[in-house]
């Protein structure tokens, strides 16, 4: 089995999180190694469930993560390569895998290797590595979705293939888990066919998950050999029929969900660092049921930071359009306001491992429980990298109180299931048995 089939990621965007300035105001001679904060963060991820770190872009950038100007070094704004490795190794010691955020199909238009293309021309050993135009006399690069600021790599090139595998065991090397490929729909899936063989003869384990949002998944799979990528159909599925009550589309996407299974296992969210906050999209109460749906499907759950709290934030179409799905995070954890547990207040209970809302014994194909009883695996985050345990009855932690006004949602999720009983005010619903859309509610998961 592998460390993958049990994994949950708690999704951090650091350069937000830390609060780093993104437009300007920063002075790169001062360095407070604001990273560490992160370090506070870990037994609030472990609480929820988790057992994977997922960061954001954390190398040197221009703006805001995405525009890189150095693969092999830690953003200043962040911190230092010491910084990174002390955050993973307490991450490990906790039991957390961690999984960074690898931007490889453009660079920023400042980046040295681009400017020394500049300088020394079309013909140069920099310049293989950018598709640009010389044709006029002057150098037109190839730029990502419009961003003048964004050169694209040339994935054609040798040059570029042994960049990217270098800089992906250069990380892996110092300890990281595995790697989110942003803007992989961008790339020619048979590059990272070519780059991933160099990684994997090293690093067998290491998981790697592409970012794509159109498309045939599975056949982006098998042609680039991802172990995954991310399930935007889904994404876009949940909370278009939150929103709208159109669970034909839910059911739909959830059917071509099942499918991809025979290929892999998507990457699968409610909320990322690209998109509104579902508390934005679809309201406090909706977004308990987008929750319910993410937790009890199959896949690799990836929470974005805050979200577990209701955090609100809509992206917009602009310059700085970003910042409102990105912000700061207090010092610690303590310093979240209590009535943000509204929207997924049970964090806690009573769980005798701590396991909050992604510990739910969900319905997942692979990880923790059996799709077809009421026995589940002690989940763990601190044991479940390595270990599943020992099959246990559900205890009352793997339990929530769903408001009665939000129970016609989710019983119209179980679209098979049409006949499912209607709790009484403050009973309450096995979340993993709530969810299954090809068989009754077992009885006895109503709990009076």
């Amino acid at each position: 089995m592998s460390w993958t089939d049990h994994v949950i990621w708690w999704h951090v965007y650091p350069l937000g999180a830390v609060g780093a300035p993104i437009h300007g105001g920063f002075d790169p001679a001062v360095v407070d190694h604001p990273l560490t904060r992160l370090d506070g963060w870990l037994d609030h991820a472990i609480a929820l469930g988790a057992n994977g770190l997922q960061l954001g872009p954390i190398f040197a950038s221009a703006t805001h993560g995405y525009d890189t100007l150095d693969h092999y070094r830690i953003d200043p704004r962040l911190g230092e390569d010491a910084d990174l490795d002390e955050l993973v190794r307490r991450a490990h010691d906790k039991g957390l895998r961690v999984l960074l955020d690898g931007v490889f199909n453009h660079v920023a238009w400042s980046h040295p290797l681009y400017q020394q293309a500049l300088v020394d021309g079309p013909d140069s050993a920099a310049a293989r590595h950018f598709r640009i135009d010389w044709s006029s006399g002057e150098a037109r690069p190839e730029v990502f979705e419009g961003h003048g600021s964004l050169v694209a790599l040339d994935h054609g090139r040798p040059e570029v293939v042994d960049l990217v595998a270098d800089v992906m065991r250069h990380w892996l090397r110092r300890g990281i888990d595995g790697w989110r490929l942003d803007a992989a729909y961008a790339v020619d899936p048979h590059f990272w066919a070519r780059v991933l063989p160099q990684v994997r003869s090293e690093f067998p384990e290491a998981t790697f998950v592409g970012e794509v949002i159109h498309g045939d998944y599975a056949h982006v799979v098998r042609e680039s050999t991802l172990d995954s990528v991310t399930q935007y159909e889904l994404w876009k599925a949940i909370w278009s029929s939150l929103l709208d009550r159109n669970f034909w589309e839910l059911d739909h996407a959830l059917r071509r969900h099942q499918g991809l299974l025979d290929t892999f296992v998507p990457m699968t969210f409610v909320g990322n660092h690209d998109v509104t906050r579902i508390a934005s999209r679809v309201g406090q109460a909706k977004a308990v049921l987008a929750m319910t749906v993410l937790m009890t499907v199959a896949g690799q759950p990836s929470l974005y930071y805050g979200d577990e709290h209701g955090f609100e934030g809509v992206k917009e179409d602009r310059e700085g359009g970003d910042d409102a799905v990105r912000p700061p995070l207090p010092q610690a954890p303590s310093g979240l306001s209590p009535l943000g547990r509204g929207p997924f207040g049970c964090t806690r209970r009573s769980s005798p491992y701590g396991v909050g809302i992604l510990g739910w014994c969900a319905g997942r194909s692979r990880p923790w429980s059996s799709p077809t009883s009421g026995w589940c695996m002690p989940c763990d985050p601190r044991r479940a990298p390595r270990s599943t345990g020992t099959p246990r009855r559900c205890s009352t932690s793997s339990w929530t109180s769903l408001p009665s006004r939000a129970w016609r949602s989710v019983r119209a999720t179980s679209l098979s299931s049409p006949t499912l009983p209607r709790p009484a005010a403050g009973r309450r619903v096995h979340l993993r048995d709530v969810s299954r859309r090809t068989r009754p509610l077992p009885a006895g998961s109503v709990e009076g």
